[in-house]
């Protein structure tokens, strides 16, 4: 059950500091790493996913590719997550197994939730809930949608979309399970510091009426 901050990593050809990066968020307390890149580079991309790979599973995290099925199936990552034009659920529970986390997002779209959530995705996604630096094109998705959708759905909720420690709260108390964060963290001075900023979050005791994963 993925819960937790959902660390998505930023566009960076140098394999080194990309690996320092990311394991300052694992240092931090990052419960899921997602590997996004769209470079054409597909050695650098296999390197990448690899090398994040082992370091993710040093510290007992999953490592989920953005995208690419067959990336996420060739280096053998432990899933994949699925845009809208990335591929049917179906082919990559094929190519993957039933062992293999599968997310897909769901922009602003409810019943997009239920129908993944109906053909067996692990996980959904909803956003941009705020103004995103790394997408600022990308659909606004309101608040009141996580509440509908933690009355309605049975797998984890992800919420993403220019989220910082001062606006999660808000998308956790209304029934985000877990959040992704890509410059909120990346482009952090410290990124252990604000890992671990975004991770206490979920270790807050539950006021009442919040909605609980």
């Amino acid at each position: 059950m993925i819960s937790g901050l959902y660390a998505i990593t930023p566009e960076q050809a140098d394999t080194a500091r990309l690996l320092r990066q990311v394991r300052a968020a694992l240092a931090g307390g990052a419960a899921v790493v997602q590997y996004r890149s769209k470079s054409r580079d597909v050695a650098l991309q296999h390197e990448q996913a690899s090398e994040l790979i082992d370091l993710c599973h040093a510290f007992g995290v999953p490592l989920i590719v953005n995208d690419s099925l067959r990336l996420a199936d060739l280096s053998g990552a432990d899933g994949v997550h699925l845009g809208r034009e990335d591929g049917s659920l179906r082919q990559a529970r094929i190519v993957l197994g039933a062992e293999k986390m599968i997310g897909v997002s769901c922009y602003n779209d409810l019943e997009l939730a239920l129908a993944a959530e109906a053909g067996g995705a692990d996980y959904v996604a909803f956003g941009s809930f705020f103004p995103s630096a790394t997408k600022p094109g990308a659909v606004a998705a309101p608040l009141d949608l996580l509440q509908e959708a933690r009355k309605r759905l049975h797998v984890p909720i992800i919420a993403i979309g220019g989220i910082t420690p001062e606006n999660a709260p808000v998308l956790i108390e209304a029934g985000a399970a877990a959040i992704a964060v890509i410059s909120g963290l990346f482009d952090a001075p410290d990124i252990e510091l604000a890992a671990r900023q975004y991770s206490q979050l979920f270790s807050r005791p539950a006021s009442p009426g919040r909605w609980l994963h």
